[in-house]
């Protein structure tokens, strides 16, 4: 059968060891010097196992070393392990007194394999090049003791302590780099966090500015419309009862479509839905433009339509449009001022472009830019940029009198 790779549950050992592992190292870093103390004092014990039970006999070239120096070699090879992770350059030059006196003597204890311990520690925790030296530090009682004593070959000897003082130090490189793999996993993962965070915050605030903007577009217009109606329906309340009453069904007319659609829009702000999601509901294009005109007609202002072409335009532009058209008119009811009327020329063009004229007769006062706080130039404005377009709005050119909007969308690129 050929091998297949699969995804295996791990097996209990080896899951209880990984659990094991990490159980360790987690107290570790909550405990450092505790577990220093732990892993110190069980070298330091077996040392003073092996003087006190006569081990170091075996291996021993000089049988006649004083005990005080056997007990201070001991302690000087293994005490020092403290401070292998804070201090292994210090610790390796201590311990490599020690190891020379102990090659000088002949004692030839096993406390100086511990050497190895802080090479590693030395390869884990400081530049490299810290291991020429440490390797020099480390061989030099192999070359005393044999030329102090004699035994074995050099190339015996140094080679083996060499090969020793490779693989310890091949590990902490391993270990090392490992380490410092998952160090740029763990940031590059908390990178990733932060920006994806700042991504949700910038599409947060763009929906909330979408939303301020269409909210405007819906009050803004609906209530100048009711405005212009309510002022109409007084004046005509004394003279003409049937179009004060005709006044008042369209402000209701125009109210209720406020509100609908202020509840639609609320809608699709609401967190959490029955079913899990928004009630989405399409936005207004060029098929809503009548009734738009119709209610501002209603509302006192005469608006004239000229449309050249025919309108294939896909939906995000035709809602350009349309809150253009609306907001130019709401301006139009805002600050025209009485018998103003207002001329729309749309042309339709080639490949989704457009261009959209908006005058006005208007003698009111206005300003060349939006008023402080509003939303409703900047908004087309901001509308218009999405599709590479151009808007112009101010007063007309002299002597003519009214406020003229631009709006031109250029041909759509094709993806």
């Amino acid at each position: 059968m050929n091998p297949v790779t699969e995804d295996r549950a791990p097996e209990p050992l080896t899951e209880y060891a990984h659990r094991l592992t990490r159980r360790v190292r987690a107290f570790d870093r909550r405990h450092p010097l505790l577990w220093d103390l732990h892993i110190t004092g069980f070298w330091v014990t077996a040392a003073l196992i092996d003087y006190a039970g006569g081990g170091w006999r075996h291996n021993a070239h000089n049988l006649d070393v004083p005990g005080w120096l056997l007990l201070t070699l001991s302690l000087g090879l293994a005490v020092p392990l403290l401070w292998r992770r804070t201090h292994p350059r210090a610790v390796l030059a201590a311990m490599a007194l020690f190891a020379l006196v102990n090659a000088w003597t002949g004692a030839a204890l096993q406390a100086a394999l511990l050497q190895l311990a802080v090479v590693y520690h030395i390869a884990l925790r400081r530049a490299l090049r810290n291991l020429w030296w440490a390797t020099a530090l480390v061989i030099a009682p192999v070359l005393v003791s044999v030329a102090r004593h004699g035994e074995g070959t050099w190339d015996q000897q140094v080679g083996s302590q060499l090969m020793s003082i490779t693989v310890a130090a091949l590990i902490g490189i391993t270990v090392r780099t490992r380490r410092n793999h998952t160090e740029a996993l763990e940031d590059r993962a908390r990178r990733l966090e932060t920006e994806r965070d700042q991504q949700a915050q910038l599409a947060t605030a763009a929906e909330r500015a979408r939303i301020a903007r269409e909210m405007h577009d819906i009050i803004g217009h609906n209530l100048s419309v009711i405005t212009g109606l309510a002022d109409g329906g007084r004046y005509a309340a004394a003279k003409s009862p049937e179009r004060a009453a005709q006044a008042l069904d369209a402000i209701a007319t125009t109210s209720r479509q406020a509100l609908t659609e202020l509840r639609r829009l609320l809608d699709v702000m609401r967190e959490e839905e029955q079913n899990g999601q928004a009630d989405l509901t399409p936005q207004p294009g060029l098929t809503d433009l009548d009734q738009l005109l119709d209610g501002v007609r209603s509302a006192g202002l005469p608006v004239h339509t000229t449309i050249h072409g025919s309108p294939t335009l896909p939906p995000g532009r035709q809602l350009t449009v349309y809150r253009v058209i609306q907001e130019a008119l709401t301006n139009t009811l805002k600050h025209a001022g009485p018998d103003a009327t207002a001329q729309i020329e749309l042309s339709y063009e080639d490949k989704g472009a457009v261009t959209l004229t908006i005058t006005d007769t208007g003698t009111g006062s206005r300003t060349d830019g939006p008023a402080p706080g509003g939303r409703g130039l900047p908004g087309m404005r901001e509308r218009t940029a999405l599709y590479g377009g151009t808007l112009e709005a101010g007063p007309r050119p002299h002597p003519e009198q009214g406020w003229r909007v631009r709006l031109h969308l250029p041909e759509e690129n094709p993806q």
